[in-house]
């Protein structure tokens, strides 16, 4: 039996502790709070993951640290992840584990086609810039034999648990009343979205394999469909018809950021919207021999939820 580290109980944490205890493995979920999850089996610690001995000390022996984090406040990044990635990155050297990093596509920046694996860490934003030292700094540890790293990238979160923390679900309660709802960019372009169930079986699986250790991987997701689209097929899989999805583009968008800190960040990845913006997860798929969560099934958790 394996001991697991699982830093963070949001969604991806979440289903990242749940998957594994259903195998039967040793789990601990870290978090300030220290809140249970509910989940049977797991133990939970109260701990600051920014201090690389407090965590240690809290870890005991692990085997696999998981980095799950997501800091609540958004507008905060900047401030938060590097002391917070360094510790994580600090820890799992200390404690011999195999660091496991939970990503995302910001480091690559604009990009034309499909993403792949093989695309450079090209961000020109500062929140792509910050997740691209992230990862550059663990696979400098990687490929110095300091430490195992790997990480699992997904594209914008759909499933449960997301909540305010995905672009299709903040918007569905609004949507859910009958209400018009407003998405940022172009709501008639393809973009992928990830079932953060996905992305929890991607990143234990990669953990699990070494040959599969220090390059990204990309979390088996659907076809690209548009954020028109993504709306009213999550409405209709909870039996409701669908409603008007306006795009904030322009002037209207710049209206809404001086009301919300949180669009007000959003606007400089706004590209993401603006064309199609589709991942390709063929690698992922074959290697480690997972499908997505079915589209319909996707849309039924997330408009439950």
């Amino acid at each position: 039996m394996a001991r697991h580290l699982v830093v963070g109980a949001g969604a991806v944490g979440h289903q990242v502790a749940a998957l594994l205890a259903a195998a039967g493995e040793e789990v601990t979920v870290a978090t300030r709070s220290g809140r249970d999850t509910g989940l049977t089996g797991v133990q939970h610690v109260a701990v600051d993951a920014a201090d690389p001995d407090a965590l240690c000390a809290a870890a005991g022996e692990t085997d696999v640290l998981y980095n799950c984090a997501n800091p609540a406040d958004y507008t905060r990044w900047d401030e938060i992840w590097p002391p917070l990635a360094a510790s994580l990155l600090t820890s799992a050297e200390r404690l011999g584990a195999t660091y496991a990093i939970t990503g995302n596509l910001y480091p690559y920046g604009p990009v034309d086609g499909p993403m792949t694996e093989g695309l450079p860490d090209a961000a020109t934003d500062h929140k792509g810039r910050l997740r691209a030292r992230m990862w550059a700094d663990a696979l400098a540890a990687h490929r110095a034999g300091r430490l195992r790293a790997v990480e699992v990238r997904g594209s914008d979160y759909a499933g449960p648990g997301v909540g305010d923390n995905g672009h299709l679900s903040r918007v569905l309660p609004a949507a859910r009343r009958g209400r018009a709802v407003g998405m940022i960019g172009r709501v008639d372009q393809p973009h992928t979205f990830t079932d953060v169930r996905d992305v929890a079986r991607t990143l234990v699986a990669a953990a699990a394999d070494p040959d599969a250790h220090g390059r990204v991987w990309h979390v088996p997701s659907n076809p690209p469909v548009t954020q028109r689209q993504a709306v009213t097929d999550a409405l209709a899989a909870v039996g409701q018809d669908p409603v008007k999805v306006r795009a904030l583009r322009g002037p209207v968008l710049a209206v809404a950021s001086w009301f919300s800190p949180l669009v007000r960040e959003l606007r400089d990845l706004r590209y993401q919207w603006e064309r199609p913006y589709g991942l390709d997860s063929t690698a992922a798929q074959e290697r480690f021999g997972i499908a997505p969560t079915p589209w319909p099934e996707v849309c039924r958790a997330t408009a439950a939820d």
